[in-house]
C-alpha cells in the first residue's frame, strides 16, 4: 500500500510529488500553444487569450477574447477586449481580473466577466506608455508593478486601493532591461517592496523610499555568462533565482550574499516560466518540458505531449496542460513520516494497526503495543497528515486509524483537533468536487480562512454550497452574508417578475438577522427595476435605511408616510427638505396637508428659518392667529419705527378678521407706543423705539421727564404697583433722597415701604432707610430694623410688640462685639418674662 501511496513521489533534497487534480474539459479551438495563461492563486479561476506576438490563423473575429475558465476548463464567461493594447493580465485576491493597458490604465472585470472599474498609473505612465508590468502578493494585497518605455518605475502595492508611487531611476536609463521582478518581504507593519532590475551582469535593487538605484551585487556565478535572462524571487522574499544565457540555473538568498547552488540546465535559451514551489525548488518551462530543481543541485525532468502553463502557489505550483490539471508539491512532513518505504515512526505503525483491526486480526494489538508509548502524536500525525491529502480514501484510512488510536486516549485537544479536522476535510472534499473546481490545499484554506473561503463561493454565485458550509463550520454571520448576496444577484436577473422576486426574497430572508433591504433595492434600482426595490424595501425595519433610498428613487410620498411612521423627527425634516426642493409649491403643501406631523414639524422649521413661507401657509389655512404671530415677529425683528408700525397694523388687521379683539387691542396700544417712542427719540437723541412700556416710563424718570412718564402711565393704564417700583429706584439710583421723602409722603404706598428701605440700603444709605422703618408693617418690622442693622430699636418694637421670639432673633443677629447691645436687649428679654 505505502508504495502505490508514493508512486507519484520524487526526490530532490526532500521528498516532492505529482498528481492529478482534474481531467481538462477544454473548449476552446486554438489551443494553450498560443496562449497567455494567467491563473488565480489558491486554486482560482483561469484567465486565457491569444498572444498577439505570435502569429497564427485566427477563425474568428480580430478583437482578442479573454475567456475565463475554472480549474476543469468549463468556461465561466468571455470578454471581448475593445480597449487599448493588452501589455498583462493577472487576478487580484478578491479573484478579479485586472488587464493593464499600454497607456497605464487598468481595466478591473469579475471572473463573469462584468467590468467593475478602472484606475490609471498617472499621467507620465500614459505618456510614456507601459512597456512591462507585474502583479505581486505582499502583506498590503496584491500590488502592481509597471516599468514604462523610457525605463521609469511606478508601483502600486494595493490594487485595491490604488495609490501609485514612483521608484528611483537607474543610471543609464536608456540601457536595455534583460529580466525584473519585484521583491516583497517582512510582515504588513515593516514590508519592504524594491524591484530588482538585471542589466547585462548587472543587478539593481530600486527600492521605495529610497533616492536612487543600488548597484546591488553579482551573484557569485562559477560559469562564464554575458546576460541574466530570467529572475524570480520565492513568495517569503528570502530566495531569488537567476537564469543565464549560458544555460546555468543560479539559487541563493535575496541579498546575493549567499550560494545555495548553480545548475547546469542543459538550456540555453530563456525559459518561458521559472516559478518557485514552494520556498525550496525551482520549476522551469522549456517548450514541452517542465524541469524541477532543488537546492542541492538534483532535478527531475517530466516531458509533455502538448503546450502547458505553470501556476504559483503559496506552498505548490499548478501545471495546466491540454489534457490535465496537476499539482507538484513537497511532501508534508506528517505525511513522508508515515508513508514513507519502510518508515517506523508512530504514525505509521497506528496505520498498520487500524488496517488490521479493521481484518479483524490479533497483529493490531502487536501494532499498538509498539505504538503505545508515541500513540498521543502518531494520532496527531494520523490527523494532521489526512489534513494534507486530497485522495479521499487515504484520507479516510488516515482517519479511520487516527479515531482508533483516539479510542485509546482521554485527551480533550486531541479530540477537538480531530472534530475541526474531519470538518475541514468534508469542506475541502466539497470545493475540490469537479462541480466547484477549487483545488484548495489545507495550507492555503488556514491562510485564507473561513471567511474568504466562503466569499470566494459566493463570488462565483455557488449560494447553496456556500450556505452549507456557512452552517455546518457554524460561522456567526456567515448565513446573512450568502443571503444577503444571493438576493443581490437575484434582483439582477431580468427574467423574473418583481412580484415573484420581492416574494421569494422576503420569504427567504424573513428570520435572518442583519439582513439590509435596502441594500438589496438599491442593488435593484442600480439595475433600473425601480419597482422592485420598492416592493423590497416594504421588509426593511429601519426606517433611517429606508427613506433615504426611497427618496433617491422619487418615491417621496411614501418616504414621507414612512418617515412619520417611524415618529422620528430627524427623518421628517430630511424628507420634507427634499419633496420642497423637488415639488410644486401648491403640490408640496396638498402632500403634507393630509399628515399632521410632517405638517406640524413644517411649521416648526418655518417658524425658524423662513417666516414668509409660514405666514403663506397661514393664509391658505385662514388662520389670522398665525398670521398676526408672524407679523408681530416681524414687528420685533425690525429697527425702523414706520416698518414696525406697519407690521403692526397688519397684525392688528389680522386679529381684527379672527374677531379677536383682546390681540387687535394690545396690537394697536403698541403701535402707539411705537409713534410715541419714535416721537421721544427725536427730541431727546437716544433710542426709545422698541423698548416696552416698562423700559419707556423708566427711561424717562431717568431723564427727568416725571409728566411724562405720568401721562404714558395713564394712558396705557400701567399699574401702580409697578409705577411706584420704577419711580423709587429711579430716584434712588440718582441718590435724589429729598425727593424720594417727598415722594413718600405725597400719598399713600401701594406698595408699602418696605421698598423705600430696600433702596435706601442698595445704596447704603442707612440713615435714610431709617426715615421709612417705622411705617413698614407690624410683621417684619423688626426684620427690617435688623436688616439695617438698628438692633436696639428692633429690640424695643419686638419688646413692644411682646414677641420674645422676635427678641430672640435681634440677640442672635447681633453681632457679639455690641455688648451694650447685648445687654440691653437681655434687660428687654427679662422685663418681657417677667411680665408673662
Amino acid at each position: 500500500m505505502s508504495a502505490l501511496l508514493t508512486a507519484d513521489w520524487f526526490q530532490l533534497d526532500f521528498y516532492y510529488r505529482k498528481f492529478d487534480l482534474y481531467n481538462m474539459l477544454w473548449s476552446m479551438d486554438e489551443g494553450l500553444d498560443n496562449m497567455i495563461v494567467s491563473g488565480a492563486a489558491y486554486g482560482g479561476p483561469i484567465a486565457v487569450v491569444r498572444d498577439r506576438k505570435q502569429f497564427v490563423r485566427v477563425a474568428t473575429t480580430a478583437k482578442p477574447i479573454i475567456t475565463i475558465y475554472n480549474g476543469v476548463g468549463n468556461i465561466i464567461s468571455k470578454i471581448l477586449w475593445n480597449s487599448g493594447a493588452l501589455v498583462h493580465m493577472g487576478w487580484s485576491d478578491a479573484e478579479q481580473l485586472l488587464c493593464v493597458q499600454e497607456s497605464g490604465d487598468v481595466l478591473i472585470y469579475d471572473m463573469f466577466g462584468a467590468y467593475q472599474k478602472t484606475f490609471s498609473m498617472g499621467q507620465e505612465v500614459r505618456d510614456t506608455k507601459v512597456c512591462k508590468a507585474q502583479l505581486f502578493p505582499n502583506p498590503h494585497g496584491i500590488g502592481l508593478a509597471i516599468i514604462t518605455t523610457t525605463n521609469r518605475m511606478f508601483l502600486v502595492s494595493n490594487v485595491s486601493d490604488p495609490k501609485v508611487r514612483s521608484l528611483p531611476d537607474l543610471p543609464r536609463p536608456n540601457l536595455t532591461i534583460s529580466c525584473w521582478c519585484v521583491l516583497s518581504s517582512g510582515q504588513r507593519s515593516s514590508s519592504q517592496i524594491s524591484i530588482l532590475i538585471c542589466r547585462d551582469k548587472e543587478v539593481f535593487k530600486c527600492q521605495l523610499g529610497e533616492t536612487r538605484a543600488i548597484l546591488n551585487m553579482k551573484a557569485e556565478f562559477r560559469n562564464p555568462y554575458t546576460q541574466v535572462l530570467s529572475i524570480v524571487p520565492s513568495q517569503n522574499g528570502r530566495h531569488v533565482a537567476l537564469f543565464t544565457d549560458s544555460g546555468f540555473l543560479w539559487i541563493g538568498s535575496a541579498d546575493f550574499k549567499n550560494k545555495y547552488c548553480e545548475i547546469d540546465t542543459g538550456y540555453i535559451k530563456q525559459p518561458k516560466e521559472l516559478v518557485w514551489c514552494g520556498s525550496q525548488a525551482i520549476i522551469g518551462h522549456w517548450d514541452d518540458t517542465m524541469c524541477i530543481y532543488g537546492f542541492n543541485a538534483q532535478n527531475i525532468t517530466y516531458p509533455y505531449d502538448g503546450p502547458f502553463h505553470l501556476i504559483q502557489e503559496m506552498d505548490c505550483v499548478r501545471v495546466i496542460s491540454e489534457f490535465t490539471h496537476e499539482l507538484i508539491q513537497k511532501v508534508p512532513i506528517v505525511v513522508d513520516k508515515i508513508f514513507r518505504i519502510n518508515s517506523t515512526a508512530p504514525g505509521s505503525y497506528l496505520v498498520e494497526a487500524s488496517k488490521q483491526f479493521q481484518k479483524r486480526s490479533h497483529r493490531a494489538d502487536e501494532y499498538i503495543r509498539l505504538v503505545k508509548p508515541d500513540l498521543s502524536s502518531a494520532v496527531q500525525d494520523c490527523i494532521d497528515a489526512a489534513a494534507f491529502e486530497f485522495d479521499t480514501d487515504v484520507q479516510k484510512m488516515l482517519i479511520r486509524a487516527a479515531q482508533f488510536g483516539k479510542g485509546f486516549l482521554l485527551e480533550p485537544a486531541l479530540t477537538e483537533h480531530y472534530v475541526k479536522t474531519c470538518r475541514w476535510l468534508r469542506v475541502l472534499n466539497a470545493v475540490r468536487d469537479t462541480r466547484v473546481a477549487i483545488p484548495l490545499t489545507y495550507l492555503q484554506v488556514q491562510n485564507l480562512g473561513e471567511r474568504v473561503l466562503l466569499d470566494r463561493l459566493i463570488w462565483r454565485r455557488l449560494h447553496c454550497l456556500a450556505g452549507h458550509i456557512a452552517s455546518y463550520l457554524q460561522l456567526k454571520d456567515g448565513q446573512t452574508r450568502v443571503l444577503s448576496h444571493w438576493a443581490c444577484y437575484k434582483v439582477t436577473q431580468p427574467h423574473l417578475d418583481n412580484e415573484s422576486a420581492a416574494r421569494e426574497i422576503g420569504e427567504k430572508l424573513r428570520n435572518i438577522p442583519g439582513i439590509s433591504y435596502s441594500t438589496i433595492a438599491m442593488k435593484a434600482a442600480e439595475k433600473g427595476r425601480k419597482a422592485l426595490a420598492i416592493k423590497i424595501l416594504e421588509y426593511e425595519t429601519h426606517s433611517k435605511l429606508q427613506v433615504p433610498l426611497l427618496l433617491s428613487l422619487e418615491e417621496g410620498v411614501i418616504a414621507l408616510l414612512k418617515a412619520t411612521a417611524s415618529g422620528d423627527t430627524d427623518l421628517v425634516y430630511i424628507v420634507l427638505l427634499h419633496l420642497k426642493e423637488k415639488m410644486g409649491k401648491h403640490e408640496f403643501e396638498l402632500t403634507i396637508r393630509s399628515l399632521p406631523l410632517a405638517h406640524a414639524l413644517y411649521i416648526k422649521y418655518c417658524a425658524g428659518h423662513n417666516r414668509e413661507a409660514l405666514r403663506q401657509v397661514y393664509v391658505q389655512e385662514d388662520d389670522f392667529h398665525g398670521q398676526a404671530s408672524t407679523h408681530i415677529r416681524d414687528a420685533i425683528d425690525q429697527t425702523n419705527p414706520g416698518s414696525i408700525e406697519a407690521s403692526l397694523i397688519s397684525a392688528r388687521e389680522c386679529y381684527k378678521k379672527g374677531k379677536n379683539d383682546l390681540g387687535a387691542s394690545v396690537c394697536e396700544d403698541a403701535r402707539k407706543l411705537c409713534k410715541q417712542q419714535s416721537s421721544l427719540q427725536e427730541t431727546y437723541g437716544s433710542s426709545f423705539v422698541g423698548l416696552s412700556l416698562h423700559d419707556t416710563v423708566g427711561k424717562l424718570l431717568k431723564e427727568g421727564e416725571v409728566k411724562l412718564a405720568e401721562k404714558l402711565r395713564s394712558e396705557y393704564k400701567m399699574p401702580d404697583r409697578r409705577y411706584w417700583w420704577l419711580r423709587i429706584l429711579t430716584l434712588a439710583e440718582k441718590d435724589e433722597w429729598d425727593d424720594l421723602e417727598k415722594f413718600s409722603k405725597a400719598k399713600k404706598s401701594p406698595i408699602g415701604y418696605e421698598p423705600f428701605v430696600d433702596a435706601c440700603l442698595s445704596r447704603g444709605q442707612k440713615d435714610e432707610a431709617l426715615k421709612y422703618l417705622p411705617r413698614c408693617r407690624d410683621d417684619i418690622k423688626v426684620k427690617y430694623y435688623v436688616k439695617a442693622e438698628f438692633y436696639e430699636e428692633a429690640a424695643q418694637v419686638a419688646f413692644e410688640q411682646k414677641d420674645e421670639s422676635a427678641l430672640f432673633f435681634v440677640q442672635n443677629k447681633c453681632p457679639l462685639r455690641e455688648a451694650t447691645k447685648h445687654e440691653k436687649i437681655s434687660a428687654l428679654l427679662e422685663q418681657l418674662a417677667a411680665r408673662k
